[in-house]
């Protein structure tokens, strides 16, 4: 009975935070208050080994109702056909410059170094740094633009809606925004000046330009593995207002392939994103598959548990809805996408602390 009662005091609050953000997280999303602008954005795109994206990714782009576009990719050290395509594009529009990124020092990490170079030669007044598997709809940047010009913002960053097409994917790459609308009440984060609470999508971050400068760009966290999240709370504890959405019919994105591309993914992430001691993230991982996984065997010998059940499951039917995931698939695979939040735990925690993180055929 006990431990039923301890589940129950982390379940009910997190099921008022999902209903908080199923009626209250930022979607972004067409507004009848549109403001015209005439201001340069730079769209910049590091690439590495993309060649099954960088063309769609293009594509979108060029395809914007927003049309004065400055468009950078810069290819890094890629072994595929990456700048080949990129500069495809560049010989039949203007928009798009692609170049070759310089070698990689030792001070940074791949893509914050691909990014700081992508920055030193953006024009723009906005920068709109994003990843080549993000595929934007024909709005987008116009109506991402006007959220800046309304709320006075100097970084709006988005959670894009996942493409999940795979089963192993499916084991792992709904967990994002299940850890995003379980935990984080986004419209009460973007409103707060807390640095300690934030959340932000490095897949697509827009920056007015002066305050990017300003805080020192890529080059105040060179070395950092989570830039997104670092930008957030820097731009927080420096008082600049931040915002982050969900992509909504907006901003799409099929993160990884397979099963293996999405541990690997995560795994380089998902410890070093929280920002915290390797004790308190394992404290924190133990503590959720508790509470979120042991009440389906717990169910066995006391049906007590059927409430804690009852609300997790729900919970993930109004975060899948929300995301506009595969309801049915989320339900069923709930206890073993918990069991990967564990797995992916420790195997962040031990490749980040051996500096064995490998991603894109490089070791950081």
């Amino acid at each position: 009975m006990i431990l039923f009662y301890l589940i129950l005091t982390v379940i009910l609050p997190t099921t008022v935070v999902v209903v908080y953000n199923y009626f209250s997280a930022p979607v972004l999303k067409y507004s009848p208050t549109e403001k015209k602008t005439n201001d340069l954005i730079s769209v910049l795109i590091p690439a590495r080994n993309e060649e099954q994206n960088i063309e769609k990714c293009l594509r979108s782009v060029l395809n914007q109702t927003f049309n004065n576009l400055e468009v950078i990719v810069l290819d890094d050290e890629s072994v595929d056909s990456t700048y080949k395509i990129a500069k495809r594009f560049e010989a039949i529009d203007k928009r798009i410059t692609a170049i070759k990124g310089e070698l990689l020092p030792a001070s940074f990490t791949g893509k914050n170094w691909a990014c700081h170079q992508l920055s030193a030669i953006a024009k723009g007044e906005y920068l709109l740094f994003m990843d080549c598997d993000v595929e934007l709809e024909r709005n987008a940047i116009s109506i991402a633009i006007n959220e800046m010009k309304n709320t006075n913002l100097k970084l709006l960053s988005v959670f894009p809606t996942q493409k999940i097409l795979s089963f192993g994917e499916w084991l792992i790459v709904p967990l994002m925004n299940w850890i995003l609308l379980t935990f984080l009440p986004l419209k009460f984060i973007n409103s707060t000046d807390s640095k300690y609470l934030t959340a932000a999508n490095g897949q697509f971050l827009l920056f007015k330009s002066d305050t990017y400068k300003a805080i020192g760009g890529h080059q105040f966290l060179s070395n950092s593995v989570v830039e997104d999240m670092e930008f957030a709370r820097k731009l927080k504890k420096e008082r600049y207002k931040i915002k982050t959405y969900l992509g909504g019919n907006m901003v799409y994105c099929r993160m990884y392939n397979d099963f293996d591309s999405s541990f690997k993914g995560f795994s380089k992430n998902f410890y070093p994103g929280f920002n915290i001691s390797p004790v308190a993230f394992l404290f924190l991982i133990i503590c959720l598959v508790i509470c979120f996984l042991l009440p389906f065997y717990l169910i066995i010998y006391n049906n007590i548990f059927t409430s804690t059940i009852i609300l997790i499951l729900a919970q993930r039917i109004v975060i899948s809805k929300k995301s506009k995931q595969n309801i049915l698939i989320n339900f069923l695979l709930h206890p073993f996408q918990i069991i990967f939040v564990f797995i992916l735990g420790i195997n962040s925690i031990i490749v980040t602390k051996t500096k064995n993180r490998i991603w894109k055929g490089r070791r950081f």
